[in-house]
């Protein structure tokens, strides 16, 4: 039995030596046959042509560029896509009996070649793959690219491609993949492109096209990925695409599409990736997702979800990144998404969840953001500080046993009730990303230089600022959250705060805690460190980041762009905002909306970035926490404009009193002095009639502003004017006018809200002299403020029949 065992592996060592043998004589065959043909003359030609006009030359030893180029590399066993072997083409030498080869595939990648796609390529008729990406090619796609009908895989993305994009693309009917994005195309996707039914990949990311998705396209029934996200796409996310059944990955991101996410969509039965966004209007519930269990990363961020979140997600067994923050759910966390096997990354911050956290928790799930919602109760035995935990403004119950486990997070809950109503702080400077830094002038940014992750945060213990993070750098290995720079910084005389910064994927937020009461003026500072210039026309610098930024909860910036705004990379930048901190806590908020770009210059890099930030009392604070300096320049200009103010109330109160020595001559009863004989002498006085009109318009413009009707306020003789600056100019007025010196702005910030420089701080009250004292109209003589009210409308009326958004013509 053992002998002959033995012989039947002899016999079966044999055979197979046998067939390896053949096949090895095979290639040897096939590689001399391939050998001794020749590259079509045609294509030699083309292809000497364009490697002259794109500067570049084939690798030496890997193929022969100066005689037959279907040599070497081209018709071996190198792999196409091989690094060292670039650029690259792949030659197909069975033609005419082995005689002749083609050119069938092309790769010229991240060589940063310059230049545009000229017509010689259309020689290259046998192209089946046309690879340009990462370079610096410009100029339009042509139309011509439609004539090389071979092509079955076309990608040039990371490119400054600009026009629109030909129709003629459609008839390229034998594609697979079309990989247009990061590019500087405009106009709308043509509807010749719902030709290509074998299109099974189109990624259109940050390619600078929009408009709404053509009908058409719903003739790609094999389509599996497709990635539009930064793009202008509107309309509604069409219906059709719940019959693309054999899609695995959808993308849809920084759009500007309108909800609801189609209820079509639960027959993507193949998706393992669903990306969607930053949608408007309509909302939409999870229904959809019921049988999507082959979802491995389901993100529906800031999309308009309402409903509740529900538990059958705990059945995708799959499922490893679950986000479905900044939507509008309710109800409670269900305990079976903290028991899934799969899942690591759960953010369910900025809802409005309530109830308890789950009792328990899988190993695998180590990432958690649950901020932002109403949950409230104690902590369960799995919270800790070892998780990537976030937690913030929720009501969650403090005692001695749970307060160290997440150290001062009983500060960052709703209402933010450290140091509420006794405020110990008026100011605080933030090195963000770093260490401390101290500039010239001796303001000390502290550091913030603490590991924060995808889910955060971090309460300095002084309990005078905090910040926080919600994010995940989807496709990106080993993610840090602060970026380093050795570059010098320029337009700056503090470029030392510019060597760290801190970055987010999602949601980053700072906060400053037990601050008084009162305006203040917020100095974000900006530097794009990480990309490379426009100038050096590198792929590289094709990078786009865009954020918005939101202060206490109003968005003052949208879709800001650092080196947009500062001209350029590696150019500092500061923005200011005014705010008044009226409940003794202030946040700051950086937040990503889908937009810019996702993989410049690594996979995986967007998000909001933030060098430094300080933050001033536009007020004589009576707190810690002010340097010297600071607070004697602030006090000195409260001093003048206060003596300013008291100067004109004294002269005030002088009037009076001549008025009132005047009547006590010119009157024998001295009953006349009190009550309605006062009022009544006042009434006739030519003095006080003066100084009657004088507040009476100052009241009326003080209602008119809190009806939101200052621009009434204009005289109607004006024939024309810009609508934001004379709401500057009022809102500047009725703030110089409050009674306390606090309220009243240096003059400094006067000066440059006018200019236009800062943005003119919120006016909370109407001045305490104005609600103490008040002027009726005695007489009836005077016009009343209704009829001067109605007066002005009519004049406004007669102005705004001619109307261009702020702008305002008199006909």
């Amino acid at each position: 039995m053992g002998g002959s065992v033995k012989l039947l592996n002899s016999s079966g060592f044999a055979i197979h030596f046998c067939c390896l043998h053949l096949l090895v004589l095979l290639s040897i065959f096939h590689l001399s046959t391939a050998q001794n043909a020749t590259t079509d003359p045609s294509e030699v030609s083309a292809l000497n042509s364009l490697f002259e006009q794109w500067d570049t030359k084939a690798v030496a030893g890997l193929w022969n560029l100066s005689g037959d180029p279907c040599s070497g590399s081209a018709i071996n066993d190198t792999a196409f896509e091989d690094g060292a072997n670039n650029p690259a083409i792949t030659c197909d030498c069975t033609y005419n009996n082995s005689a002749t080869c083609h050119i069938t595939q092309l790769r010229v990648y991240a060589l940063n070649k310059r230049g545009e796609i000229p017509e010689v390529i259309t020689a290259l008729k046998y192209l089946t793959f046309l690879k340009l990406d990462q370079n610096y090619f410009t100029g339009p796609l042509p139309a011509f690219i439609g004539r090389m009908t071979a092509l079955k895989k076309l990608s040039i993305a990371h490119n400054a491609f600009s026009g629109t994009i030909p129709k003629e693309l459609g008839n390229l009917t034998e594609l697979t993949l079309l990989s247009i994005g990061i590019n500087n195309f405009s106009g709308t996707l043509p509807p010749e492109l719902g030709s290509l039914v074998k299109l099974e990949e189109l990624y259109i990311n940050s390619c600078g096209l929009g408009g709404e998705i053509p009908s058409t396209f719903a003739n790609l029934k094999r389509m599996r990925v497709l990635a539009a996200s930064d793009a202008a796409f509107t309309g509604n996310i069409p219906d059709f695409i719940g019959n693309w059944t054999e899609l695995t990955s959808l993308r849809f991101q920084g759009n500007s599409f309108e909800g609801p996410i189609p209820s079509s969509f639960s027959n993507l039965t193949s998706l393992a990736s669903l990306r969607i966004s930053d949608l408007s209007n309509v909302s939409s519930t999870l229904d959809f997702i019921k049988n999507l269990k082959s979802l491995n990363d389901l993100t529906l961020r800031n999309a308009l979800i309402s409903g509740s979140v529900p538990s059958y997600i705990g059945e995708f067994q799959s499922l490893n990144i679950l986000d479905l923050s900044f939507n509008n759910l309710t109800g409670q966390v269900p305990s079976a998404l903290f028991n899934m096997s799969s899942l690591e990354y759960l953010f369910l911050g900025n809802n409005s969840l309530n109830g308890t956290l789950p009792n328990q928790k899988s190993n695998t799930l180590k990432t958690i953001d649950l901020s932002y919602n109403y949950l409230s109760g104690t902590f369960p035995s799995w919270v800790s500080s070892n998780l990537n935990l976030n937690l913030v403004a929720n009501s969650f119950t403090f005692d001695s046993s749970n307060i160290s486990v997440l150290p001062r997070l009983n500060c960052l809950q709703r209402d933010f009730p450290c140091n509420r109503n006794i405020p110990r702080y008026a100011n605080f400077s933030i090195k963000c990303g770093g260490p401390m830094k101290t500039t010239a002038d001796g303001t000390v940014y502290e550091a913030e230089n603490s590991s924060l992750s995808a889910a955060s945060f971090t309460v300095v213990s002084t309990e005078k600022w905090a910040v926080s993070n919600a994010g995940l750098y989807a496709d990106r290995e080993s993610p840090s959250y602060v970026e380093n720079n050795l570059k010098q910084v320029t337009g700056t005389n503090t470029p030392e705060l510019y060597q760290t910064s801190r970055t987010s994927p999602g949601s980053l937020r700072y906060y400053g805690l037990g601050l008084q009461n009162g305006p203040y003026t917020i100095n974000l500072l900006f530097a794009e460190t990480r990309f490379a210039a426009r100038s050096s026309q590198t792929w590289e610098s094709l990078a786009q980041r865009v954020f918005d930024i939101y202060i206490q909860g109003y968005r003052q910036l949208k879709d800001f762009d650092i080196s947009k705004e500062a001209g350029g990379v590696d150019r500092a930048i500061t923005k200011t905002f005014s705010v008044n901190v009226s409940e003794n806590h202030l946040e700051i908020h950086l937040f990503w909306a889908g937009k810019g770009t996702c993989c410049n210059p690594v996979q995986g890099y967007y998000g909001p970035i933030i060098s430094a930030l300080n933050v001033v009392p536009d007020f004589t604070p009576n707190v810690s926490g002010i340097p010297f300096s600071t607070r004697k320049e602030k006090s000195r200009t409260g001093v003048i404009v206060g003596v300013s103010i008291s100067v004109g109330v004294v002269s005030l109160i002088l009037i009076f009193a001549v008025l009132y020595m005047r009547m006590r001559k010119d009157s024998e009863d001295e009953e006349v002095l009190l009550g309605k004989g006062l009022a009544s002498w006042l009434a006739k006085s030519p003095y006080f009639n003066k100084i009657h009109v004088q507040f009476s318009d100052f009241i009326l413009a003080w209602n008119l502003h809190e009806s939101g009707q200052s621009l009434q306020l204009i005289d109607p003789s004006v024939i024309e004017f810009d609508e934001n600056e004379a709401l500057r100019v009022v809102g500047v007025a009725l703030l110089c006018t409050q009674a306390s010196p606090a309220m009243r702005p240096a003059m400094s910030r006067v000066v440059a809200m006018l200019a236009g420089d800062i943005e003119v701080s919120a006016v909370t009250s109407k001045p305490g002299y104005l609600t103490d004292w008040d002027f009726k109209d005695i007489t009836g003589t005077f016009t009343t403020e209704n009829t001067r009210a109605s007066s002005i409308s009519e004049a406004s009326k007669s102005r705004n029949k001619s109307q261009n958004h702020n702008h305002k013509r008199i006909n």
